[in-house]
């Protein structure tokens, strides 16, 4: 049976920006690999080839009729796949549960290749992968363009716990569409497919699957991105965070021929990942967000077969029969031949009164999209002299009517890179208050002002805002290694020859544990070495397998 269509159904034939990437013609080559691969089957019209929720999918090519794509929620059309074209999207190669069902437009005839066999495929022949690839990321922005599928938020916009379903979402770049809680017009038509609940917030996934309240968890659980583990199941190794680092050693190790598990708590990217633009990174002269540089390195992973679970925390680190095991927030526990600690550092805090209240209600620790539509028409305060700061200036500057950053130190000439204080120095948008620091903070349910000191005269001067950034360093994400791993005075963990000098470079004080980024002691804080580190690893990784493996 059709959907109803609420609008005219797009075609894998239409123009869209990047329709060439989206929607490519396969050479006869190609198509021939999939014939011997796959199987050759009838779809009779009205036929289901995959339904909304379904831990996997499996690819098909069009040998003729179409394949329409269909969100269940809206119970439309979102596009239909035609003739010449295959169907699958980056929800395919990294393992989401499906938020779209697949049906037969008409009698359909294609070639259907399990979802096993193409991911083999896309690893094992080039030409296949990097046309396949391509496609399923720029459809993947087609549907975050659109609004189709995925999760639909019910909420208030300055709601902390809605904010953090909203950067998951947006950084793991799943589409979803926000309503307002008070939006009765939109809320009736949701009502339509599902009974809404009294709370406060909610979301919508699936086939009309309510959950309210949301939290990150309960959203990657439906979606399929919190990967369901065993302790029976074993990898040669687990890298621990999903910053550039572990991206960079996910990425090296499994394309290497290892067995890799990453875990991250949060969302891909790490501190990286919230950085609006990073501009000295080589080969991005124009430069290129955090969050997309983050985006596509998980992406290069899962190509090469790399597993990912996300938000899972490690709380736990012990030795048994040779073998590391760590301990999961869950209470799950996975087991490794080697581990890389790339967890690494969270946020540093300010010590002043009613900061948790405003945290996600005015007060932010990173300046991204999400947050800047907060500060359209108003003033933006920023704490910090690095250059996340001067990022995060140059970033909102274009929606704050003024930027502010305050400084306890003369000027940014000490802290931050030439290209952005120079920068920052000439823009009227920007203001630089130095010897300064926060005195307190003002608002009923959110912030709506600062009350700022200057250390010299003491002298106050208070701000009107709704937005304050606080962006000035972090701490290493260690606490929970205090009883195992050797650590420096500050918390960093010691590594290479600073251990001893049998260890290789950046070995820890566990033989076949290694940390790499921020979270090592005498680390350059840079996106750029972090990357390094985690390719250089990997070699010292091999080595120590293999002399485990001559030991056993």
């Amino acid at each position: 049976m059709k959907s109803e269509n609420t609008q005219e159904t797009r075609t894998s034939g239409d123009f869209y920006p990047n329709a060439d990437v989206a929607w490519p013609e396969l050479s006869a080559d190609l198509i021939k690999i999939l014939e011997e691969n796959g199987t050759k089957e009838f779809l009779p019209e009205g036929s289901v080839f995959f339904e909304v929720g379904q831990d996997s999918y499996d690819f098909a090519y069009i040998i003729e009729g179409a394949l329409n794509i269909v969100d269940r929620l809206k119970n439309r059309d979102v596009v239909s796949i035609k003739q010449g074209q295959f169907v699958g999207e980056l929800g395919l190669l990294m393992g989401q549960k499906t938020f779209l069902a697949g049906v037969a437009d008409r009698d359909t005839h294609i070639i259907r290749v399990t979802h096993k066999k193409i991911i083999e495929l896309i690893g094992a022949v080039p030409e296949l992968g990097d046309v396949l690839v391509s496609a399923f990321i720029a459809r993947r922005h087609l549907l975050i363009e659109w609004g189709e599928g995925g999760v639909i938020l019910v909420g208030k916009d300055k709601d902390p716990g809605l904010n953090r379903v909203l950067e998951f979402l947006n950084r793991s770049r799943i589409p979803f569409r926000l309503v307002d809680r008070d939006d009765q017009k939109e809320l009736d038509k949701i009502s339509e497919n599902c009974v809404l609940p009294e709370t406060e917030s909610f979301a919508v996934v699936g086939n009309s699957e309510v959950i309210p309240d949301p939290s990150p968890m309960s959203i990657a659980s439906f979606l399929g991105l919190d990967l369901v583990l065993s302790t029976e199941d074993e990898f040669d190794l687990i890298v621990v965070g999903a910053g550039p680092s572990g991206l960079a050693a996910s990425i090296y190790a499994s394309s290497e021929g290892l067995s890799v598990l990453t875990i991250e708590d949060t969302t891909i990217g790490g501190q990286a990942g919230t950085s609006s633009r990073i501009e000295n990174y080589l080969g991005f002269p124009t430069g290129i967000s955090g969050a997309e540089l983050s985006y596509r390195a998980e992406i290069q992973a899962f190509k090469f077969g790399a597993k990912f679970t996300v938000p899972r925390r490690a709380v736990g680190l012990a030795r048994e029969n040779g073998k590391y095991r760590i301990e999961l927030d869950d209470q799950k526990c996975v087991v490794a031949k080697s581990v890389i600690l790339a967890n690494g550092v969270q946020y540093r805090r300010l010590g002043i009164d009613q900061l948790v209240k405003f945290e996600g209600n005015g007060i932010y620790y990173a300046a991204t999209e999400l947050e800047a539509r907060f500060c359209l028409g108003t003033n933006a305060v920023i704490v910090g002299g690095g250059n996340s700061a001067g990022q995060a200036a140059m970033y909102l500057s274009r929606y704050a009517k003024k930027t502010y950053i305050v400084v306890r130190k003369d000027g940014l000439g000490a802290t931050m890179s030439s290209y952005l204080s120079e920068r920052i120095e000439e823009d009227p948008r920007i203001d630089i208050i130095t010897n300064t620091q926060i005195k307190s903070l003002s608002g009923e349910n959110s912030l709506s002002s600062v009350e700022l000191i200057n250390d010299r005269d003491g002298s106050t001067r208070t701000i009107d805002t709704s937005s304050l950034f606080i962006l000035i360093g972090a701490v290493p994400n260690t606490d929970w290694l205090e009883e195992t791993i050797r650590l420096d005075d500050k918390g960093f963990i010691i590594t290479g020859s600073d251990v001893n000098q049998d260890a290789y470079p950046y070995e820890t004080s566990w033989p076949g544990i290694f940390a790499v980024g921020d979270i090592r002691s005498g680390s350059i804080k840079r996106v750029a070495s972090a990357v390094g580190e985690g390719s250089v690893v990997i070699s010292y990784v091999h080595q120590y397998l293999e002399k485990r493996t001559n030991q056993i």
